[in-house]
């Protein structure tokens, strides 16, 4: 079931969101510098986690409501577009309609 979220409510849960994928950023740049200097089958290794723990920050967004549209992405589905973040940004301030996705996207007034 999907939610529709409002500006104040998506803003609220950013907190959560930004503390997670920071999380989640620094544990993948750790692994991608402890890749560069790894072996073959160590790389596949690293490469296995980086990938899983990706998977495990999409997870943790699609429980707070958002949804993932690529790695560090989410949307926040208003019933007639979304809100989108993106890692760094400290706050939300772009909304895409359904169609435009992320190249459209533009500043919220």
């Amino acid at each position: 079931m999907s939610r529709a979220w409002t500006l104040d409510g998506a803003r609220a849960v950013l907190p959560d969101v930004r503390e997670r994928t920071e999380r989640a950023v620094e544990e993948v740049e750790r692994w991608v510098l402890e890749r560069e200097g790894a072996a073959a089958g160590d790389q596949a290794r690293i490469d296995a986690a980086i990938q899983k723990r990706i998977e495990r920050w999409a997870r943790e967004m699609e429980a707070l409501g958002a949804e993932v549209k690529g790695v560090w992405l989410v949307d926040f589905d208003t019933g007639s577009g979304y809100y989108c973040w993106r890692w760094p940004e400290p706050v939300i301030d772009h909304f895409h309609g359904y169609e435009e996705g992320f190249e459209g996207r533009s500043r919220i007034h």
